[in-house]
């Protein structure tokens, strides 16, 4: 039987009891959307399993340029959640507190091509009896190892159709892509119904996250994913919806046409293993690159340590291995989140950031203040945020909200830090250690 462990919306964040991250891929796609939908992103691409984290940097980079805040409250999907897929090839799991060191899977010499056709066909048979409309997807391309196979099908089982799909790569077992893609998300910034993690007999894990397609539940479309890892670098993510597309289509049934233990036996299907075997190894390299990482736990503490007198923090991100982390304020007129990201080597994009309006301090350190709408539905929602660059790439960027969460409406008429604390927080020096 498979061990399970099970979070529903009785959780809170920040109270220990949830890991988050959304799993990489899919719910990173979903955290482009939490982030004001601001992105019209390729599903196939953004759940590619294999991403490292020298490309999830680069995208972070990227958001927090171009979508401000939207950027930090990306990067908050992810968590810390050390889980035991590690095994040998034979399948017995290690001790729940073991990181498996096998190398990455590496590619067959001996498969075949799978094209686009292979991977609709392949999602379409396994699939319960029924009918299909709207097929795309991608194959194998050897001259884009990056880019995921993936297929997408309109499914009706006589119910409502319902849009399904599944994209596969390869991550480093034991690494942090594959803890991420099976940990449970932040519901401070991912809300969901529930969420589910299982360990398969072959120890392959597999997260089901019963969820909304937009976080603020502004339609009711619902968005249930599972990712799947297995012991051997094998990450299958699936994706289902109770309308016909994920966005822009009507609400067609009350749930998703899979249950959960559908979804399961979907991402564990042999065939998706065979697709990823056949996926070219990067020339870039296999291995996730070597960078600075700061850790979160003490980020979360620094930040903590930082909070103004008079200011109680109620919560707090769980996350121990990320840049980014959060805690919850109040000050007894209302709860206000805070969160913070700390990123070395962002002098290439300085000059984006600290535009028109920024300063430069004796020091050279750049600073930008704003104040802005929240970018994620939560009625009368405002963001005060203070970013800050040293001369030699540092960066730290601090946000506040007028509310405990960015999707729930504003609690309070503005965040309880005032500006000029939160360009203390920035600045302090305790970000060096």
């Amino acid at each position: 039987m498979p061990v399970e462990r099970q979070y529903n919306d009785s959780d809170s964040a920040g109270d220990g009891g949830i890991t988050h991250d959304d799993g990489f891929e899919v719910r990173l796609s979903a955290a482009l959307h939490d982030a004001g939908d601001t992105f019209d992103a390729d599903r196939g691409a953004l759940v590619a399993g294999g991403a490292v984290r020298g490309r999830r940097l680069r995208l972070r980079r990227r958001t927090t340029v171009l979508g401000g805040a939207a950027g930090v409250a990306l990067a908050g999907v992810g968590g810390a959640l050390l889980v035991p897929w590690g095994g040998s090839p034979s399948g017995q799991p290690r001790p729940p507190s073991s990181v498996s060191d096998n190398p990455r899977p590496s590619s067959s010499p001996t498969a075949r091509a799978v094209t686009s056709d292979d991977m609709i066909s392949m999602l379409e048979k396994l699939l319960p009896e029924g009918k299909f409309g709207k097929a795309e997807g991608r194959g194998v391309d050897p001259s884009e190892p990056l880019a995921a196979p993936y297929a997408q099908v309109v499914f009706d089982d006589g119910h409502g159709p319902g849009a399904v799909s599944v994209a596969v790569n390869r991550v480093l077992p034991g690494g942090s892509d594959a803890r991420q893609a099976v940990r449970c998300p932040d519901k401070l910034y991912t809300p969901y119904d529930s969420c589910r993690t299982s360990h398969l007999p072959d120890a392959s894990v597999v997260t089901v996250v019963k969820g909304y397609e937009y976080p603020d539940k502004r339609v009711d479309t619902k968005l249930w994913t599972a990712n799947l890892v297995t012991p051997d670098g094998h990450h299958v993510s699936v994706s289902e919806w109770n309308a016909a597309a994920e966005k822009d289509a009507p609400v067609s049934r009350d749930e998703p046409p899979l249950s959960a233990a559908q979804l399961t036996k979907l991402a564990a299907a042999e065939e998706w293993r065979g697709v990823v075997d056949a996926i070219p190894e990067d020339p870039r390299g296999t291995q996730e690159p070597s960078m600075p990482q700061e850790d979160g736990k003490a980020i979360r503490q620094t930040l903590a340590s930082l909070v103004p007198k008079g200011l109680k923090v109620v919560a707090h991100a769980s996350d121990d291995e990320d840049q980014f982390t959060y805690v919850v304020v109040d000050d007894g007129k209302g709860r206000s989140l805070v969160q913070v990201n700390v990123q070395p080597d962002m002098s290439d994009v300085a000059d984006q950031l600290f535009g028109a309006g920024s300063e430069t301090l004796a020091d050279g350190t750049r600073v930008a203040e704003r104040k802005q709408p929240g970018e994620k539905g939560g009625a009368g929602v405002v963001m005060w945020t203070v970013d800050t660059l040293r001369t030699d790439g540092f960066r730290v960027v601090v946000s506040a909200f007028n509310s405990g969460s960015q999707q729930t409406a504003a609690t309070r008429t503005a965040p309880a830090p005032t500006m000029k604390q939160l360009r203390a927080i920035a600045l302090s020096p305790k970000w060096r250690s």
